[in-house]
């Protein structure tokens, strides 16, 4: 990413768009044409945004009416048991329009709660099943690994028991996927989570959960980013009601509730998924070359199309409307910008943003996409995942950005990981270290992390395998003392409160990553004999007192919960008072908190002397105590008072600390306490 210009407060005020503030500015003039297109017969977009009323199945006062958009059908069919499975006249559409909208009304008794059926579709020189594209319910046979769509009108709709939540103004981000959150190996379900999962993440002090692979998807190994029917909450966990019931429950406990939304591609099915629906190619994507993902094997949405923005923008409305989704972190956001996809480009400088490699259209699309979110739920929060760095993706709408809440700091993830792997600890440059922390656009709001499911999928290694690797296997024991297990707890701790106390606005972790979970991801498929082994969480390794696991679970508490008290009002950003390459020392403000971080592998000081504003100080985080797996050198809760000293005719207040190698502390100011968090319900 090229770099930032600190202390902007607009994106108009980035001295390096200058050259490019026309095609800014034009980009976001088209924006605003494209949704006057849309809303031209509507009063705005939320009215637009309806589709998920109008299309597919829906029980009508004493009639079902079923409506689909397929322009190259010449005839199309429900089909069923109700029917057979055959194309039976009582079940045939009939077209309403030129632009291809197809539609049947139906008797109550004709259609009833868990039916299965099936669109079947004809055109020129051809037919097939389709799965309807605005199916809410579509479920998989045990035996036949068939997909279908399911008729879902339970005689009774959920109650909601909880409000929605104000947004957080620090996310802290819990990053889960139901199917593998279960300690057992099989399939987690949306009740298990609710039950045993969700009070985990509170009691961890996380204020968001973002959940994974909620939209239907053919097949569990994709971890949901081959997304087939995007209106349905994936059966494979569970029902609709139960998908409410652990969202109600996330209310009630505090928890904000946002999910992956993957509107960058979809997946090639013909059957089960959009592609080829009505026997084009073209129908939702591009035609040709542009519609195929090289890298992903998927097709690639056609953003300049109405019916696609229809599609797409009531998919984004329909999921706070009927499941009370309090955001979204929108997946493969490069993707969608570029037409080569991001694929083998590099993003040195200004120029890649506006070198006519943007697809114009899929900018248009996300800015109007994030205005119709914050428009049906102004509380929403929207999440960018971009590699490219493209200026102006959190920045405000009226400020001619694209409208998302935050980015994700990819190169954080990217950078901690280059630097275990090929570095040697006593190689580690502080100065390039603090750069890529801090490194980022002042008008945009960022959330950091050290690592995320990217990271633990099979094939890569999570950050605390890659620090410890096979000793993890034999040297956890609470009691056993091992170098290599003692750097790896060690460093995991420091990466993390260094990458949280300098976090723009908010952080993330991935489910079990905050205990150091020992193993890859690897969902079920041939190649492993269809094994869950890999596709669980180890609890019962966070839980067993014996095992070291406890210490950095532990650790990780109370640093988010020290976080959520300095950091719950944004208050104040990372204030550098040393970096000392040699010493392989950071000492640094933020919000209150003295943050010392000696990452030297063998080398501690004493009477280390920082000047700070005079007074006393106490320790509130010490990450080698040993009530997280450290040596203890450290007294708990050691106060501390400045002394004053005189420097070149200048004094200055100091406080003097012992600062042991691979060790990180946090100094807070007595009787300056911060703000307090907001109470958890």
């Amino acid at each position: 990413m090229a770099p930032s210009r600190h202390g902007i407060a607009h994106l108009k005020d980035d001295t390096y768009l200058v050259p490019f503030m026309d095609v800014i500015r034009r980009r976001h003039e088209f924006a605003g044409q494209v949704k006057g297109r849309l809303c031209r017969n509507c009063k705005d977009l939320k009215e637009f945004a309806a589709g998920h009323e109008y299309f597919g199945l829906h029980r009508r006062g004493e009639r079902w009416v079923f409506r689909e958009w397929a322009p190259n059908a010449t005839a199309m069919y429900l089909v069923g048991g109700f029917s057979e499975w055959r194309e039976a006249p009582d079940y045939q559409l009939r077209r309403l329009n030129a632009e291809g909208v197809w539609e049947i009304e139906l008797a109550p008794d004709r259609l009833h709660h868990g039916d299965l059926y099936r669109l079947r579709l004809h055109w020129h020189g051809g037919a097939g099943d389709r799965i309807p594209a605005w199916a809410r319910r579509v479920v998989q046979d045990e035996h036949t690994k068939i997909f279908n769509a399911q008729v879902w009108a339970p005689p009774s709709h959920y109650q909601w028991r909880n409000p929605d939540l104000p947004r957080p103004t620090f996310p802290m981000v819990y990053e889960s996927h139901v199917g593998m959150a279960q300690d057992r190996e099989g399939m987690g379900t949306y009740l298990e989570f609710a039950e045993r999962i969700l009070p985990r993440v509170a009691d961890a002090g996380y204020n968001t959960v973002q959940l994974m692979a909620i939209m239907e998807h053919p097949y569990y190994g994709s971890f949901g980013y081959h997304v087939s029917s995007f209106f349905a909450a994936s059966s494979r966990f569970g029902t609709p009601e139960e998908l409410k019931t652990l969202i109600d429950t996330a209310h009630g406990m505090g928890l904000f509730v946002i999910m992956d939304l993957v509107h960058s591609h979809a997946v090639r099915n013909e059957v089960e998924g959009l592609s080829c629906f009505d026997g084009t190619l073209y129908q939702y994507f591009h035609q040709g070359a542009r519609g195929e993902h090289p890298a992903w094997d998927s097709r690639c949405f056609d953003y300049g199309k109405p019916e696609v923005l229809h599609f797409l923008l009531s998919n984004c409305r329909y999921w706070i409307d009927e499941y009370r989704i309090d955001g979204f972190r929108f997946d493969g956001i490069t993707s969608m910008m570029y037409h080569h996809r991001g694929l083998g480009t590099s993003f040195t400088s200004y120029d890649r943003y506006f070198d006519g490699s943007v697809d114009e259209d899929a900018l248009a699309y996300l800015c109007l996409a994030n205005e119709l979110i914050h428009e049906v739920k102004p509380a929403a929060m929207t999440v960018a995942e971009d590699v490219s760095g493209m200026p102006g993706l959190a920045a405000p709408v009226q400020d001619m950005g694209l409208g998302f809440d935050y980015r994700l700091a990819m190169g954080v993830p990217d950078f901690w990981f280059k630097l275990a792997a090929d570095v040697r600890d006593e190689d580690w440059d502080m100065g390039y270290l603090w750069h890529e922390l801090v490194n980022r656009r002042a008008d945009e709001h960022t959330v950091s992390y050290v690592e995320s499911h990217d990271q633990a999928l099979v094939g890569g290694k999570t950050m605390i395998f890659e620090l410890i690797d096979a000793a993890m296997y034999h040297h956890m024991q609470a009691q056993d003392p091992h170098p290599l297990v003692d750097r790896g707890m060690a460093l995991h701790k420091i990466m993390r409160l260094i990458t949280l106390a300098t976090a723009g606005h908010g952080y993330l972790n991935f489910m079990g990553n905050e205990f150091g979970h020992p193993e890859w991801i690897d969902f079920p498929r041939e190649g492993n004999n269809w094994s869950y082994k890999y596709a669980r969480r180890k609890w019962h390794l966070r839980d067993d007192a014996n095992l070291k696991y406890k210490f950095l679970a532990d650790f990780d508490r109370d640093l988010i919960r020290l976080a959520r008290q300095h950091l719950a009002q944004r208050t104040g950003t990372p204030r550098l008072i040393r970096n000392s390459k040699d010493e392989k020392i950071i000492v640094f403000e933020r919000a209150g908190m003295f943050v010392f971080c000696n990452f030297h592998p063998d080398r501690s000081v004493t009477d280390y002397a920082v000047e700070v504003p005079p007074g006393e100080y106490r320790l509130v985080l010490d990450t080698d105590s040993r009530s997280y797996g450290g040596h203890g050198r450290i007294e708990p809760e050691q106060r501390y008072l400045t002394q004053p000293v005189l420097e070149k005719r200048t004094l200055k207040h100091c406080v003097k600390v012992y600062l042991p190698c691979r060790t990180a502390l946090v100094l807070e100011k007595v009787g300056a306490p911060p703000k307090p968090a907001a109470a958890k319900k």
